[in-house]
């Protein structure tokens, strides 16, 4: 926003007089119109800002689904039936939430693979990278959850599966699922405590999204050069050049969205979680939402029980600690020849890795879901490392503008 627009809102008494105590319109300016951003920043940056607006849309939708929902064994399920019936705009409501969390995954996993090309977790991002990554495990926590809440079959089998899982810690893990149970079975007591952290967790994760945006803003955004400004020249405001930019990429994906609630809203549901609980019926294969796969196949590639749990867990623990696995003074890939195509192959691996998360475990199965499972390991504490110390970098950009110009200067190894 320019000068003379932010004199024209503050101008107005009633405005001027709440900023001068409350400084939002500054805030505003600051944080949002004029915040100074690297000019060369690709439509990858795009699924951060998504990421904001799908969690403003789970929220909002929640909200309305939870005035109609009873979290009771057994009215849940009729309840859930309900809203799909007899709630006027229930369906879509329901429709919206139900692939609003597969879509909200799908643009994190994307804003997350962006930082692991580009280098975005490198410092001085450290603690904005680990803030993410906080983000990640709060969503999937709540994701689980939700998964539960309609009280199909997937949703009981699910919970008593993963739930479970938690008895392999040794001494506090039977009291870890005790503690979750809310007794010695999944029941009433189960939903009730699912419901509660279901609807709380989204406000958790809008705090550290708070939190990440202001790290953000601290230390800057990223580019795809992965260099540092050198100066005004390498910066536009953020405002009108990427809120352009980002209705754009937001008119893209309202558009598969759109297509996905209307023409088809089950195409990533399970079909047994439109039958009720029964515990006494086992189904024949007992899978997680297709989001979890990745780590539902690291589970299951260990043999041991407590192995698999680490594995699973210690997936998402070494996204902590990359900025201090990764040594090398290079950022972006595009200047890491040999890190490019590793961080490439991880994106295969991880898709592999979904891939046999949904078949059962037996056969060739197991033996590639092991394999992908070593290469996952493999490549944060293992491969990352050793390019960090040896690889040898192409040389750098002095400044941003530079590749427009066509002058390389400078070098690193």
């Amino acid at each position: 926003m320019s000068d003379a627009t932010n004199d024209g809102m503050r101008k107005y008494g009633l405005v001027r007089w709440v900023d001068d105590r409350l400084p939002f319109v500054e805030i505003l300016e600051h944080h949002v119109l004029t915040y100074p951003t690297p000019k060369n920043l690709n439509y990858f940056w795009n699924f951060g800002s998504l990421a904001g607006i799908v969690l403003v849309i789970m929220i909002a939708t929640g909200l309305f689904l939870s005035m109609h929902y009873v979290p009771h064994v057994d009215y849940a399920f009729a309840s859930v039936e309900g809203i799909m019936r007899d709630v006027n705009g229930g369906w879509l409501l329901r429709y919206m939430h139900m692939n609003g969390a597969s879509m909200f995954f799908i643009v994190v996993y994307i804003h997350i693979f962006r930082g692991l090309y580009y280098g975005s977790y490198k410092a001085p991002r450290e603690l904005l990278w680990m803030l993410g990554v906080v983000i990640l495990l709060l969503m999937m926590a709540t994701a689980f959850m939700g998964y539960v809440l309609p009280w199909g079959q997937m949703s009981f089998w699910g919970a008593t599966v993963i739930t479970n899982l938690f008895s392999a810690l040794p001494i506090v893990g039977p009291s870890i699922v005790t503690w979750l149970w809310g007794g010695f079975a999944v029941g009433d007591p189960t939903l009730n405590r699912f419901y509660s952290l279901h609807f709380i967790l989204p406000f958790v994760i809008l705090a550290v999204v708070l939190l990440h945006l202001v790290a953000l803003h601290t230390k800057g955004s990223n580019n795809p050069l992965g260099i540092d400004l050198k100066g005004p020249q390498d910066k536009i405001p953020f405002h009108p050049y990427y809120t352009i930019k980002d209705l754009f990429g937001l008119g893209v994906f309202g558009i598969v969205y759109a297509a996905l609630i209307f023409f088809s809203p089950n195409l990533m549901g399970e079909p047994d979680n439109y039958i009720m609980a029964n515990p006494l019926s086992t189904p024949a294969h007992i899978v997680p939402e297709w989001y979890f796969l990745p780590f539902y196949a690291i589970l299951r590639s260990i043999p041991d029980k407590l192995g698999g749990v680490l594995c699973m867990f210690g997936a998402i623990a070494v996204l902590f600690v990359l900025p201090w696995l990764d040594g090398s003074k290079v950022r972006s890939a595009n200047f890491r020849p040999v890190f490019k195509w590793a961080v490439l192959l991880l994106l295969l691996d991880c898709l592999v890795l979904g891939f046999i998360g949904g078949k059962p475990p037996e056969g060739n199965y197991v033996l590639i879901g092991r394999l992908a499972t070593a290469y996952y390991f493999f490549h944060f504490l293992i491969l990352v490392p050793f390019l960090g110390r040896f690889e040898k970098t192409r040389p750098l950009p002095t400044s941003l503008g530079t590749p427009v110009l066509g002058a390389v200067g400078g070098g690193t190894h």
